[in-house]
């Protein structure tokens, strides 16, 4: 409740635009420290100890979002060159950085396409190794973009491939 209640703080005080720090993962790391900081706190209110730990998961949890950050473009600059002129496919590409699942309705939808036109444009994303098929089976198929959620669900320390 506390990790939430900072995040609104923030937010609320104009340090963060929108909650994009998960200083979860930070402290499920450092899960002994941050046990101890905050024992620290109780029995000898020593509060300096403790924001210089919460301050350093801000610091790390801030770098980790912004290389991923850095790597989701390179990834969306990587598959947009192998669109190039084909428009329609860009134009799903980017909407598979919101929502990294579609279907052919939901392809369609967002294109303004008919559904054997959003088919399309969904092949030529699985030509290119951006779009798998995750369902297995032909109607109401769902695919999903494995490269981004491949970065998305990385560890911070690792490099996606």
């Amino acid at each position: 409740m506390g990790r939430l209640l900072i995040t609104l703080y923030l937010l609320e005080r104009g340090r963060l635009s929108k909650p994009l720090l998960y200083l979860s993962s930070y402290i499920e790391r450092n899960k002994q420290a941050y046990y101890e900081l905050l024992q620290r706190i109780r029995t000898n209110g020593d509060w300096e100890a403790w924001v210089r730990y919460f301050l350093a998961a801000v610091r790390e949890t801030s770098r980790d979002a912004t290389k991923q950050s850095y790597d989701l473009l390179a990834i969306r600059d990587k598959y947009r060159a192998k669109l190039t002129g084909k428009h329609r496919a860009q134009a799903l590409l980017d909407e598979l950085f919101v929502n990294a699942y579609t279907t052919v309705a939901r392809a369609a939808k967002q294109l303004g396409v008919t559904p054997p036109t959003a088919q399309k444009t969904i092949d030529q994303l699985v030509a290119i190794g951006m779009l798998h098929g995750s369902t297995g089976r032909e109607w109401g198929r769902t695919w999903v973009a494995r490269p981004i959620l491949k970065l998305v669900n990385s560890p911070s320390d690792t490099q996606p491939t």
